[in-house]
C-alpha cells in the first residue's frame, strides 16, 4: 500500500512537472481586458508555472483570426456570441463559460459636465463621440443599444468615430481626438490610467448585461491541452476573481 501511495505520488509530481513543462499558452484576449490581463497573467503563472502569450484585439477581430487558422490557443472573449459561433463551427471544443460581467463607462479628458449622465451626448459642441465598432466590438454593440434608449441616436450618430476595439477608444479619447466616448469601466481603473480624466457608469438598465465568455480552442486542445484547462480553472478561481472585481468587472 506504501508503494502505491509512492508511485502515485511520483505520478501526479511527473503530471505537474509536464504541465509547467509544457509551451507558454498562446491566448486571445478581448481589448477590454487588455489592463487586468497582465494580473491574471503574473497570477496564472504564480500559481502553476505556465507562461503565456497574449494576442489583444477586438473579439469580432479574434473570431475571424481563428477562424482563418490562427493558433490561439483559449479565448478571452467580451462577449458570449463570437465564442457561441467557434463553438458551434467546431473551433472551440466546449460552450464558453462566464468568467466576468462588463460595465460600461463614458470618459472624458474634456471639462464637460457628466453630473447630466448620458444625455450630455446631446451636447452639440461635443464634436467627436468615439465607441468601439458595434460589428466587432460587444462593448461598442451596447453602446448604441445605449443610444437608442436614451433617444440619442439622431442626435449623436453623425458625431461618432469608431474604433477597431477598446482599445482604440482609448487612444482617441485618451488623445483628445474623442471629446468622450464610451469604454470599460476597467479601462478607467487601470494604475496605468487611474485618475486621468473623468467617467461615469452607463445606467445599467439601458445597456444588456455584457457576459463575457472563456473557452478553449480547437487548437489549444490539440496542443496545450492541460495548460488550456487549467488555465479555464484559473478564470474561476477566487484569486482571478479578485483580479476582476479590482478592474470594475462583476463576477458571477
Amino acid at each position: 500500500m506504501k508503494l502505491l501511495r509512492m508511485a502515485l505520488a511520483a505520478l501526479l509530481l511527473s503530471l505537474s512537472a509536464h504541465v509547467a513543462a509544457a509551451a507558454p499558452l498562446t491566448v486571445a484576449v478581448a481589448a477590454n481586458v487588455k489592463f487586468a490581463f497582465d494580473d491574471l497573467q503574473a497570477e496564472f503563472r504564480k500559481s502553476t508555472g505556465i507562461e503565456i502569450n497574449s494576442v489583444v484585439a477586438s473579439s469580432g477581430k479574434i473570431a475571424a483570426q481563428v477562424q482563418g487558422g490562427a493558433p490561439f490557443d483559449v479565448f478571452l472573449s467580451a462577449d458570449m456570441e463570437f465564442p457561441e459561433a467557434l463553438h458551434k463551427n467546431g473551433l472551440a471544443v466546449s460552450a464558453p463559460k462566464i468568467y466576468a460581467y462588463g460595465v460600461l463607462v463614458l470618459w472624458t479628458l474634456n471639462p464637460l459636465d457628466l453630473a447630466q449622465g448620458v444625455k450630455v451626448l446631446a451636447d452639440p459642441a461635443l464634436q467627436k463621440v468615439a465607441i468601439a465598432n458595434p460589428k466587432l466590438a460587444p462593448y461598442g454593440r451596447e453602446a448604441m443599444r445605449v443610444l437608442d434608449y436614451y433617444q440619442l441616436r439622431a442626435a449623436v450618430e453623425p458625431r461618432l468615430i469608431f474604433g477597431e476595439s477598446i482599445a482604440q477608444v482609448n487612444q482617441y479619447i485618451d488623445t483628445q481626438s474623442a471629446s468622450i466616448g464610451f469604454t470599460a469601466k476597467s479601462v478607467v481603473l487601470a494604475p496605468q490610467l487611474l485618475g486621468r480624466g473623468k467617467w461615469i457608469e452607463v445606467p445599467r438598465e439601458s445597456y444588456q448585461p455584457i457576459a463575457q465568455g472563456v473557452v478553449i480552442l480547437k487548437h489549444g486542445a490539440e496542443t496545450n491541452a492541460a495548460a488550456a484547462q487549467r488555465f479555464v480553472e484559473f478564470m474561476a478561481s477566487p484569486g482571478a476573481r479578485n483580479i476582476l472585481e479590482n478592474y470594475g468587472y462583476l463576477v458571477p
